[in-house]
């Protein structure tokens, strides 16, 4: 977010807003995108695929470190291959032989005994019914089923129980039905108040636990999880099973075959839950029974929260996302945002472990997720439209090279308006009036001269790293240090005026080239440039409607006097003192003189650069002539000024006109 702020002060037009009307639009944006996003889940949330994926993180939650089987659960006995082996018999087995089972169970000291099996109807042998029906007494549970049959004209309940010779002698009846979720998984304590675990545990004097509301089952572990043995281990228990294997047991027969069946096969009276997400292997209802049993009695059911609590979580992790990008979105924001999700999945599994309440993290996760990622493509958007402004802005000032360090890395602008230490530098055109004039009636030709001239003096200002602030007419004006830092700005400023000298010389050659075999005579160029380093006030000059990225303070003007006064001189380039100081370790300096600027009294000393350089007693000996001038003891005759003259030939020009003006 700080380099959007950034963005938004340093492009466009000047802003009035202020910090804190930043803050406050950044603020109902965020309000109102997380307004949104909660009225949109809100509603989603009714939605049946919602409800699915709130389940399924339903699965992973509760069958992440499941709690170990109750003591004394319910014992399976299972209805599978083994037993069908031994007893040698097609499935459905004789009736008799279950009554044989329930008088063996009850020998060896079950105390309730549930058979998930449903005897609706009369068998071939009513022998082996009234058998059946001798053995079926108040300890005993017999499965009943009930179903929802749609139709097009009517949806009709059905409900099927056993025949009423098997229950005369206080057998009970239990719904063995149960509710598949819209996934085709059992997740759902039976809202049956006759269901069959439910009259097993009335029968083995078990206090069902109390339920505000739909309930969710907490699973124990994968098929075969409780204790199973085969159906004709439990028809000979004392001579296959350990002594007091059933004592005082809940059982509960059913089918339940040794290889549970996948959820790709199928299987009889055998359902997906939660655990099957890891397994992907059915339970057997039996098994299924003994799970809801021990549920509804010891109180390990999940309740699901209500719709207002699951709003109200939603409502919270949009909160805490407007909270956590209220400032700034970036990698840290990303990081710190995996840490909350996490968080949130923790609170759900610690609420469903220790208040057996289950509010699932999938709402406040997406509403988290919805309003951070659309804030960050809010932002990103802004800063993509930031970075193409900052390109369009200060391609006119800055190299490629910059204008792409500069939209990499706004945080170095302060465009509002600052002081900072820059080098200036002014560059004119010895002389263009005349050629104006010259030119007066081809204006084209004019227009391509000036062109021809100012496009390598500016690629040469861009190219080390200086800043153009404006063109006017035949004059360019540049600065370095700003908007990017330039630690070394002096001598880069000053070696961009030698190359610029150079570039002028190579332009000349160029004209002069095209105009052998022409009457005309080539137009001679020259340009005078001064170079000074100082404080000054960067920023955005202008109205609200029109302005420059430039600068202003007397080192400026002090810049824009010494280009006037290089032809003066007698030479191209004059800089400051400070400018010479600073650039010293690249580039000779010599001084010429102390001059004022308008508006100041003080004198400023004025220096010019030599290159090559001369040898240091030549140095010298200026120096020694220069304190002299200044002493008003040079006179025109002086020899050192001849002298002076050969050993620096670069400042030759200067000599001949300080010794005109001694005369």
């Amino acid at each position: 977010m700080a380099v959007l702020k950034a963005l938004s002060r340093h492009t466009g037009a000047p802003s009035t807003e202020t910090a804190a009307g930043r803050v406050r639009r950044r603020r109902n944006r965020l309000g109102l995108l997380a307004a949104l996003t909660v009225a949109v889940l809100s509603f989603a949330s009714l939605t049946s695929p919602f409800s699915l994926v709130e389940l399924r993180s339903f699965d992973y939650l509760s069958t992440f470190a499941p709690p170990p089987l109750p003591k004394d659960g319910p014992v399976v006995v299972a209805i599978d291959e083994p037993s069908m082996a031994e007893i040698g018999s097609q499935w459905p087995w004789p009736r008799a032989l279950h009554a044989r089972l329930i008088e063996a169970l009850r020998g060896a000291g079950a105390k309730a005994i549930g058979v998930d099996i449903i005897f609706a109807e009369p068998s071939a042998a009513p022998e082996n019914d009234a058998a059946l029906a001798a053995a079926a007494g108040p300890d005993v549970v017999l499965a009943g089923d009930e179903t929802l049959i749609k139709t097009p004209q009517a949806d009709q309940f059905v409900r099927t129980e056993p025949l009423a010779q098997f229950v005369e002698r206080g057998a009970k009846t239990g719904i063995a039905s149960v509710q598949l979720s819209g996934d085709g998984t059992l997740r759902q304590v039976p809202a049956y108040a006759d269901g069959f675990a439910a009259q097993l545990a009335q029968t083995a004097g078990r206090q069902e636990k109390a339920r505000s509301g739909p309930a969710l089952l907490q699973m124990f572990g994968p098929a075969r999880t409780y204790p199973t043995v085969s159906y004709y281990q439990a028809l000979d228990p004392g001579q296959f099973l350990p002594d007091g294997f059933f004592r005082d047991r809940v059982v509960i027969v059913g089918l339940s075959l040794q290889n549970a069946p996948t959820l790709q096969a199928g299987g009889a009276d055998a359902f997906a839950t939660s655990f099957t997400v890891h397994t992907g292997q059915l339970i057997a209802g039996a098994e299924i029974q003994a799970t809801i049993f021990d549920n509804i009695t010891e109180g390990l059911f999940i309740e699901r929260a209500g719709r207002p609590i699951v709003i109200a979580a939603i409502a919270f992790g949009a909160l805490l996302a407007a909270i956590m990008v209220f400032r700034s979105t970036g990698w840290l924001t990303a990081a710190l945002s995996v840490l909350v999700l996490l968080l949130f999945a923790a609170a759900s599994y610690a609420l469903l472990r220790l208040g057996h309440v289950f509010v699932s993290p999938f709402g406040p996760v997406l509403s988290y997720i919805c309003v951070v990622a659309g804030q960050t493509g809010l932002d990103y958007a802004a800063e993509r439209r930031s970075r193409r402004d900052i390109t369009r802005a200060f391609s006119r000032y800055l190299s490629p090279a910059l204008v792409e360090r500069l939209a990499n890395d706004p945080s170095q602008l302060k465009l509002g308006g600052e002081r900072r230490t820059l080098t200036i530098l002014f560059c004119d055109v010895r002389g263009f009036t005349t050629i104006s004039e010259t030119l007066k009636d081809d204006p084209e030709q004019l227009t391509a001269l000036i062109n021809r001239l100012l496009t390598p003096l500016s690629e040469i200002v861009l190219e080390s790293g200086g800043t153009i602030d404006k063109y006017i007419g035949d004059c360019l004006m540049a600065f370095w240090n700003a908007p990017l830092d330039d630690p070394d700005h002096a001598s880069h400023a000053v070696g961009a005026a030698m190359h610029m000298l150079e570039a002028i010389e190579t332009l000349n050659a160029e004209l002069r080239q095209e105009a052998e075999g022409d009457s005309s005579k080539p137009h001679v160029l020259r340009i005078g440039i001064g170079i000074n380093t100082g404080d000054c006030v960067v920023g955005n000059m202008g109205s609200s409607r029109r302005f420059d990225y430039s600068v202003l303070g007397d080192s400026v003007n002090l810049a824009s006097r010494l280009e006037g006064e290089s032809k003066n001189y007698g030479v191209p380039l004059l800089i400051g003192e400070q400018t010479a100081r600073l650039s010293a370790a690249d580039f000779t300096s010599a001084e010429l003189d102390s001059i004022t600027v308008k508006g100041r009294t003080a004198l400023s000393p004025i220096f010019t650069i030599l290159q090559p350089a001369p040898a240091p007693q030549a140095l010298a000996n200026h120096k020694q002539l220069l304190a002299a001038k200044y002493a008003g003891t040079l006179h025109a005759q002086d020899p050192a000024l001849d002298q002076l003259e050969r050993a620096i030939p670069q400042l030759g020009g200067y000599y001949r006109l300080l010794r005109s003006r001694l005369t």
